[in-house]
C-alpha cells in the first residue's frame, strides 16, 4: 500500500484511539473515525473502531490512502497574537473565547483554522495540519505552542508526555489558600454525573497541581486571592477541578466556580501565563503571554491587594 503510515505507541491507557490519535498527529478525529471506518485503523494487526480505549504499550498504526478524503482543514484569515515562529513551531498569545481545535459545534472560527491560513500563506501551498500539542479551554486565554511538522509534533510529545515542559498560569480564586506553598494530588475522572465535569474519584488518571499565593484582595466571603500554579500533569481541567477541590474555586468559573457568583467577569479566571520547552532547533525557551486585559481590569478593579508574596515576575 502507498500512501503515508502513522505508527503511535501509547503512553497511557483509557483514551479513546480517535482522541489519542488526534492529540499525537496532524489528524482530525472526524479523519480518524473515518479511516477506522474503512480498516486503515489498527493496534497490532486488528482493525479497530476509533472510540476503541487504547492501553498503555498498545502499537497503534494508522494507514493513510492515497486517495484519502482531503484531511486538511479550510484556512480562515483570523487574526491571531504571535510570539515566537520558527520553521518547526509557532508560539501564539490565544485569546479568551476563540476554540483551539474544531469540533462538534466549532467546525469553523478556530485557532487551528486560523494557522492553517498563515502557514499555507507564507509557504505559498496547502499546509498540512497544525500539531496541537496541547489546549486550552475555549475560556482560557495565554500562551499556546503548536507544532509546524511531523519531527516538531513528536518532539513536544515527548516533553509532554516526559512532563520537562513547564506550565505556568495565574488564577483568581476564591478564598486565600495562605501564604504557604500547596500542592493538590488527586485523580481526575469524568464526572459521571455531569460530563462536562471533571472530578475528583479514585480510580482516575494521577493529577499533581501545585500553586502558591501571589497576592489577596478583600476579606471575609470575597476574599479574592491571585496564584501562580504549575500543572505537573495536563489533565482535562486539571486546574479548574483541582482548585475546586482545596476549595478555593475560580473566579468567573461556570462550571467549577463558587456558586452565587458575582464576580461579573464573564469568563474563568485563569491564563497560561509562561511556558518552557526544548525547541527542536533553537533549544531551550521560556515564552510569557501577558495577562490578558479583561483580567487585568478585573484585578485592577479589586484595588491593592490587602497581602502580597514574593513576586513571581512581571504579571500585568
Amino acid at each position: 500500500m502507498t500512501g503515508r503510515r502513522l505508527t503511535l505507541h501509547a503512553g497511557a491507557s483509557g483514551i479513546r484511539v480517535d482522541r489519542y490519535v488526534a492529540e499525537h498527529s496532524q489528524l482530525s478525529r472526524s479523519a480518524i473515525t473515518r479511516l477506522a471506518r474503512e480498516g486503515h485503523v489498527r493496534i497490532g494487526d486488528a482493525p479497530v473502531e476509533a472510540g476503541r480505549r487504547v492501553r498503555r504499550g498498545d502499537e497503534i498504526v494508522v494507514d493513510i490512502p492515497p486517495d484519502a478524503p482531503a484531511l486538511s482543514l479550510e484556512a480562515e484569515d483570523i487574526p491571531i497574537d504571535v510570539l515566537y515562529e520558527d520553521r518547526d513551531v509557532i508560539v501564539v498569545n490565544k485569546p479568551a473565547d476563540l476554540v483551539v481545535h474544531p469540533a462538534y459545534g466549532h467546525s469553523s472560527g478556530t485557532l487551528v483554522n486560523a494557522l492553517v491560513a498563515r502557514i499555507a500563506a507564507q509557504s505559498g501551498r496547502e499546509a498540512a495540519r497544525p500539531g496541537i500539542v496541547h489546549r486550552l479551554d475555549k475560556d482560557t486565554s495565554g500562551v499556546m505552542i503548536i507544532a509546524k511538522n511531523d519531527v516538531a509534533q513528536l518532539a513536544l510529545a515527548r516533553q509532554l508526555q516526559g512532563r520537562t515542559v513547564r506550565k505556568e498560569y495565574l488564577a483568581l480564586v476564591w478564598g486565600d489558600p495562605g501564604a504557604e506553598p500547596a500542592v493538590v494530588e488527586a485523580p481526575l475522572l469524568r464526572d459521571p454525573g455531569d460530563r462536562r465535569r471533571m472530578a475528583v474519584r479514585a480510580g482516575g488518571r494521577d493529577a499533581t497541581t501545585r500553586f502558591r499565593r501571589i497576592a489577596a484582595y478583600g476579606g471575609g466571603q470575597d476574599r479574592q486571592a491571585l496564584l501562580h500554579v504549575v500543572p505537573l500533569t495536563g489533565r482535562t481541567h486539571q486546574i479548574r477541578a483541582h482548585l475546586a477541590f482545596a476549595r478555593t474555586p475560580i473566579v468567573g468559573d461556570p462550571v467549577y466556580g463558587r456558586r452565587g457568583d458575582r464576580s461579573g467577569l464573564g469568563r474563568q479566571f485563569l491564563h497560561a501565563w509562561r511556558l518552557t520547552v526544548r525547541l527542536p532547533h533553537a533549544g531551550e525557551r521560556t515564552f510569557t503571554a501577558p495577562l490578558a486585559g479583561d483580567l487585568r481590569a478585573y484585578l485592577g478593579s479589586l484595588g491593592q491587594p490587602a497581602v502580597t508574596a514574593a513576586p513571581f515576575g512581571e504579571v500585568a
